[in-house]
């Protein structure tokens, strides 16, 4: 297709790609050198400590709390779109859509908000379509980003799910682990990532289990740290690491046997689900949120509904080919085929405004 003028914006709590933990800002950084790489002409409004291949616009109010900080951030996106408005052939939000406010009139100029979050702000969505019109679409990481309230009604705008993914180069696919590899927990330790679950199972399982991730700094989530997860912890079959960077992160999921995944919430997209598969490292989970839509269940894990079914499938990964799970990941979320899937939706939008033919549609 033709080379794009094209703006992404990400919210600037994190850096793009992040340094440890950070979900989205790890899809927008492969996304950006992706188009980049693909001759497009990118500029990244992102944390000021972000890298990119593109133009970086760095801005954010530190700590980023309160009326006047959100306030400030949404005044600096903004008004960084409309100075930039004639020099951009399409917007792309992966922030705030009370940031696209000045640009949601001008029809003639595509935008894209895009959600990796179980709550959508309906209302909003309603009141940007009838400033934009169709000149404004919507993608969810996953179908359960949006599908309760298709149920109910019409979306408002039009939807299309394009799912997070990961760089597969930065995973080293693993053909095969030791008989007696442990099963991994990889997350924020908080009750709804459900790393208690995790102890269960693989105690259920008489497996191994490593926990990596962060401990989370509230009150709720220390008290569920020294409630839940602390008295288990012996050295030998349940270890926490702490969290780990994407090197580290490759050498422990490609050496386990498999990736536990026992939410208790409607999770839209578990990033890690995606980065266990481009290791060949099958996913047991419970089948909430997006769980169902990345696990196809006796292909590349299993979906459960309780830790007793967990710890069953645990007994049966014997039966997952590796190297499948992996080519599963590389075909639905790798980082070239989001990358593909995006520069398609971008196609349709500008051919739409123009009128042209879609050549990469």
């Amino acid at each position: 297709m033709s080379r794009l003028r094209i703006a992404i914006t990400a919210d600037p709590y994190l850096p793009v790609p992040p340094k440890l933990y950070g979900g989205i800002e790890r899809v927008v950084d492969f996304l950006v050198r992706g188009l980049a790489a693909r001759g497009h002409e990118v500029t990244l409004f992102a944390h000021p400590e972000s890298s990119t291949a593109g133009t970086l616009v760095p801005y954010g109010v530190p700590p980023h709390v309160g009326p006047r900080a959100r306030l400030a951030e949404l005044v600096q996106v903004g008004g960084g779109l409309w100075r930039r408005r004639r020099d951009l052939d399409l917007v792309h939000s992966f922030g705030r859509l009370a940031a696209l406010l000045p640009v949601l009139p001008l029809r003639s100029l595509p935008k894209i908000q895009s959600y990796q979050r179980e709550r959508v702000p309906w209302r909003g969505i309603a009141r940007a379509v009838r400033l934009a019109g169709p000149s404004i679409r919507f993608t969810g990481c996953s179908d359960s980003v949006w599908r309760e309230r298709a149920r109910r009604g019409p979306l408002g705008g039009s939807w299309r799910t394009i799912p997070n993914g990961v760089e597969l180069a930065a995973y080293d696919f693993s053909p095969r682990v030791a008989q007696d590899a442990p099963l991994v927990f990889l997350g924020r330790l908080e009750a709804i990532k459900g790393a208690h679950h995790a102890i269960a199972i693989a105690r259920a399982a008489r497996r191994r289990l490593v926990i990596a991730g962060n401990r989370v700094d509230h009150a709720e989530g220390s008290g569920y740290f020294l409630r839940e997860i602390a008295p288990h912890l012996d050295g030998a079959r349940v270890t926490w690491i702490g969290p780990v960077d994407d090197t580290q992160k490759s050498t422990l999921l490609g050496s386990s046997a498999a990736l536990l995944m026992p939410i208790e919430w409607e999770e839209p997209f578990g990033i890690v689900m995606a980065e266990a598969l481009a290791c060949g490292t099958p996913v047991i989970g419970f089948a909430r949120g997006s769980v169902p839509e990345v696990i196809r269940d006796g292909v590349n894990g299993f979906l459960c509904r309780d830790v007793e079914e967990a710890a069953a499938a645990a007994g049966r990964l014997g039966r997952i080919d590796r190297a499948a799970v992996r080519a599963d990941c590389e075909a639905r979320f790798g980082d070239r085929a989001i990358v593909d899937a995006y520069e398609r939706l971008y196609a349709e939008m500008v051919a739409a405004r123009t009128g042209a033919p879609c050549g990469a549609c």
